[in-house]
């Protein structure tokens, strides 16, 4: 146990003595890690903030229908009732005239003309019954439910269903599409150039060490003791690339929220994005650490796998 240990020791410290001779070299392998695992991270938290801004808005999205003043009571429990029973309805709430009226004025605070000429005259406003959906996209079964005759002459206007906010979800959701696979496509490309570079940088480093390494082969040397250090110093290259990853979105954040004092960029609420960042911190930066060490790792494997060959003799 103690050998395996002094062993492992040797390569970690080996593998360290490399990254620090290719410091040069692994520039330009980090740079491209750095850039791949930015994005992922990126898209993670866009994504995420993109959701919950489409839950937030459809949270408020409902079917309004208003009630003529003379439908009676039996008239209105008969039009919930039946509301109630279709599939795609999660809620009804039914607002008599008083309370359509107080609702009114609590979203109309500040405007006190249309407050003052709303309390000067007799209650304009009519019950309203606001249903929310479950399925957005099934809507349309209950505008035929509502809109049928006999429940169509109770109404005093249109049914309203705020399709504004259901353009809107629209849009998010195309934009959320086009960058999720904007996203996969760069990453994917990224993370082939970061391993090609990886491949690169091993070659160049096999080779500047063909001759330490040959003699390192005839003294005994174990095929993975040869290899681990080039798989440490990848996986250095992996952990640095996450852990500045993290950082350049920190600071971008940072940057966002201070200097330039913004808390949404076009459709993505920067200070959910923000929030999001600080709450899953620790999660982020270990999902970056797995992935850029994966990279790293699997990347100097099968580099060291393609060039690092020795010549083995044969048994006579």
């Amino acid at each position: 146990m103690g050998r395996r240990t002094t062993t492992f020791g040797r390569i970690i410290h080996t593998g360290v003595l490399y990254f620090v001779r290719n410091a040069w070299l692994a520039i330009a392998a980090m740079a491209i890690m750095v850039i791949t695992l930015t994005i992922i991270l990126f898209s993670i938290i866009v994504n995420a903030t993109f959701s919950n801004t489409v839950a937030q808005i459809t949270d408020k999205i409902d079917i309004s229908v208003y009630l003529k003043d003379s439908t009676t009571q039996v008239q209105t429990d008969e039009f919930l009732a039946g509301i109630r029973k279709q599939p795609n309805v999660e809620t009804v709430t039914h607002l008599d005239k008083a309370a359509a009226l107080q609702v009114f004025m609590q979203q109309n605070v500040g405007n006190d003309q249309l407050l003052q000429a709303v309390t000067e005259t007799d209650n304009p406003l009519p019950a309203t019954i606001k249903i929310k959906p479950v399925d957005l996209n099934k809507m349309d079964d209950i505008r035929a439910y509502v809109t049928q005759d006999k429940w169509q002459a109770l109404q005093s206007d249109p049914m309203s269903d705020n399709g504004e906010r259901r353009a809107t979800i629209d849009k998010i959701t195309h934009a959320t599409n086009i960058l999720r696979e904007a996203g996969i496509i760069a990453v994917a490309v990224l993370a082939l150039i970061s391993v090609l570079i990886i491949f690169n940088t091993i070659q160049m480093a096999i080779f500047n060490r063909r001759d330490e390494l040959q003699i390192m082969r005839l003294l005994g040397a174990t095929t993975w003791y040869i290899r681990g250090p080039f798989v440490v110093e990848t996986i250095i290259y992996g952990v640095l690339s996450a852990i500045v990853s993290v950082l350049l979105i920190n600071a971008l954040f940072v940057t966002a929220s201070s200097s330039l004092q913004a808390t949404s960029f076009g459709l993505l609420d920067i200070g959910y994005s923000q929030d999001y960042f600080q709450k899953y911190y620790w999660q982020l930066l270990s999902m970056q650490l797995m992935l850029g060490i994966l990279i790293g790792a699997a990347s100097s494997i099968i580099a060291t796998r393609r060039y690092l060959k020795f010549k083995t003799p044969k048994k006579q």
